[in-house]
């Protein structure tokens, strides 16, 4: 998608160690116009998946999986990092690594609002290493539901994701591939 494409380039920055920040427009203050055509185009690719939920993961999958569902007229649910107490005792819980935090985080869900019925879009900004989205995954099969598509706003191709997930088989989805990051060079696949 080219103008998320443009705007990396603009205003995105290689910190090193495969950390790109878009915190100006994606992950800390949000361009909601930039988002809605991100959710526009996710929302085209995946029109014919017959997803019944789109799943993410707190926080910055938020804002790609709220406009992409709003676009396909789908309930949102965000796999939460701290259990509030409003949640029931029985959970679903997975533990995965986040390169940004630098640490492991735990991801939960509410068997009240996934479950065995479900067809699952799982959305988040980044597909990296593919280990959140595998928590999602995980989080997704241990509730019984089926997983039917994945789609990301920016991969970073060199870490690897998407091979982690290809077993799935299901359609896999980015809008700015990322195949290399070098000093102040972001060069795109697609």
């Amino acid at each position: 998608m080219q103008a998320l494409k443009e705007r990396i380039l603009a205003e995105g920055q290689n910190l090193g160690g495969g950390i790109l920040k878009v915190d100006g427009f994606i992950n800390h203050q949000v361009d909601p116009g930039l988002m809605q055509a991100c959710g526009e185009e996710l929302a085209r690719r995946f029109a014919n998946i017959g997803a019944t939920k789109v799943l993410t993961a707190e926080i910055s999958g938020i804002a790609p999986a709220l406009t992409t569902a709003g676009q396909l007229n789908l309930p949102v649910v965000y796999a939460r990092k701290h259990k509030p107490i409003t949640m029931p005792d029985q959970v679903f819980l997975t533990l995965t690594p986040s390169h940004t935090k630098g640490r492991t985080v735990e991801l939960i869900v509410s068997p009240e609002y996934l479950g065995a019925k479900e067809r699952v879009l799982i959305i988040d900004d980044f597909l990296a290493s593919g280990q959140t989205i595998l928590g999602l995954v995980r989080l997704a099969q241990a509730a019984g539901a089926s997983i039917v598509g994945i789609g990301a706003l920016v991969e970073k191709a060199f870490e690897g994701g998407r091979a982690a997930l290809e077993y799935l088989n299901v359609p896999i989805e980015s809008l700015a591939i990322i195949s290399r990051m070098e000093g102040d060079e972001i060069t795109f696949s697609d």
